[in-house]
């Protein structure tokens, strides 16, 4: 690592007499309102969110792209950089590989290099929307819904050789997003490509372990623009049920339409026990994958209400989504980008766990949008930033991330280790 725990806790001191008097004051409004502060804070240092192996590199649109330098040239340099993450927010303790773009060499000298970094690995994810250089046949036409049964039977091998590579390093689920779909009408039978899509997920699904959930994420357009065979959260979620028990639907937050309801979805699949991941991001007008919390704050308030309210159901059966930030960096360092993002989701939690839910069902027993919308903006505009930082601190991180990774010159030392060219493997 590029800085040691003791030069943290040094900046740390600089700024905690700030810090003390800005939670103090925050303790005591928390507590005459009922809520425990320590409870929270515990809640919060538990909540980790994986971070993608891609996105510690400088993404990019189809027009350009600008890598900043210092970018990891290898999984090990991608592992450290997550773990570099993880020190300064203690929030940040998974990785999800990607593969084949993240392949592991050595799988035992991976797996120790991650815990020494104190990190676990999150859900192993396909890539059947790319053309590799040593595959037989071309996704250009679609890969578990193609025409022909080879292509179909590449892509199913594909998924079940990444499921491998989860196994031996401890992950416990596989993510598969689709491109498939078509540009034009008349291209694609519509039955038909769902038909297929769902026999290929079913071989991968059948050939999981037992202890392994198959998550099934959706996109309304892009790369393809008439049609997507998983266009939408109602598509995936009969996919999921029609494979079995162990197959969820993953709610990306930028492939939905604009203005979709996404909070009403995430509502109607934990009440069918059927939400398996979140992977976080922030858009203006499409699949944007800006930082977390940059556009529609409130909107990802609303949507942890209703995670907070699904997973504090005591006969709920969903179980604990995974976690994923999924986002491209074009113009702000990937790093403190991230930072950024976890920061983001931690603080919509914490602001969603503080909603008096017994005032709020309350005002909607008596059909009172009024007082429902001021208990609900009650919580959003508490600044509960210092109970973030607190969190962190208690758990020996930094009180001020963004601000450390800066006085600390982290890109400027990834820069004289891995030069000012260094490509990131991905997008």
């Amino acid at each position: 690592m590029l800085f040691d725990k003791n030069q943290i806790h040094t900046l740390n001191d600089q700024a905690l007499p700030d810090h003390r008097e800005s939670f103090e004051y925050l303790s005591q409004r928390l507590s005459r309102r009922g809520v425990k502060t320590n409870e929270l804070i515990k809640k919060i240092q538990e909540f980790q969110v994986a971070i993608p192996s891609w996105a510690l590199g400088t993404g990019g649109t189809r027009f350009g792209r600008f890598p900043g330098g210092g970018e990891p040239r290898s999984l090990e340099e991608k592992i450290s950089d997550v773990g570099t993450l993880h020190a300064l927010n203690a929030g940040s303790g998974a990785i999800s590989l990607h593969i084949p773009w993240d392949i592991p060499d050595n799988v035992e000298k991976i797996r120790h290099h991650a815990a020494a970094n104190g990190l676990l690995f999150d859900a192993v994810n396909s890539n059947t929307f790319q053309d590799q250089p040593d595959q037989e046949f071309s996704y250009k036409f679609g890969s578990l819904c193609h025409t022909d049964a080879r292509v179909r039977k590449q892509a199913v091998n594909h998924n079940l050789e990444v499921i491998q590579y989860g196994k031996m390093l401890g992950s416990k689920s596989l993510t598969v997003w689709l491109a498939d779909g078509s540009s034009f009408p008349g291209q694609m039978n519509f039955r038909k490509a769902l038909q297929r899509t769902l026999d290929s997920l079913r071989e991968i699904y059948d050939s999981m372990p037992s202890d392994w959930k198959l998550f099934v994420e959706y996109k309304p357009y892009e790369p393809y623009f008439y049609h997507t065979v998983i266009q939408d959260w109602g598509t995936s979620h009969w996919l999921a049920s029609q494979l079995g028990e162990r197959a969820y639907t993953l709610v990306d937050l930028g492939h939905h339409l604009p203005n979709t309801n996404i909070e009403q979805v995430v509502a109607t699949l934990m009440m069918q026990g059927k939400l398996g991941g979140f992977h976080f991001n922030d858009s203006k007008f499409g699949d944007d994958d800006l930082t977390v919390g940059a556009m529609k704050p409130y909107q990802l308030f609303l949507i942890f209400n209703e995670l907070v309210e699904g997973m504090e159901d005591p006969i709920s059966s969903n179980p604990s989504p995974a976690w994923m930030i999924d986002a491209s960096h074009n113009l702000k360092d990937p790093m403190e980008d991230l930072l950024q993002s976890v920061e983001a989701i931690q603080l919509a939690y914490a602001q969603a766990l503080i909603i008096d839910r017994l005032a709020l069902e309350n005002a909607r027993d008596n059909n009172d949008p009024v007082l429902a919308q001021e208990i609900l903006q009650e919580a959003f505009r508490t600044d509960l930033r210092p109970l973030i930082a607190e969190a962190r601190v208690q758990s020996g991180a930094a009180l001020h991330p963004v601000s450390v990774f800066r006085k600390l010159e982290v890109r400027k030392k990834l820069i004289r280790e891995r030069g000012s060219k260094s490509l990131a493997t991905g997008l």
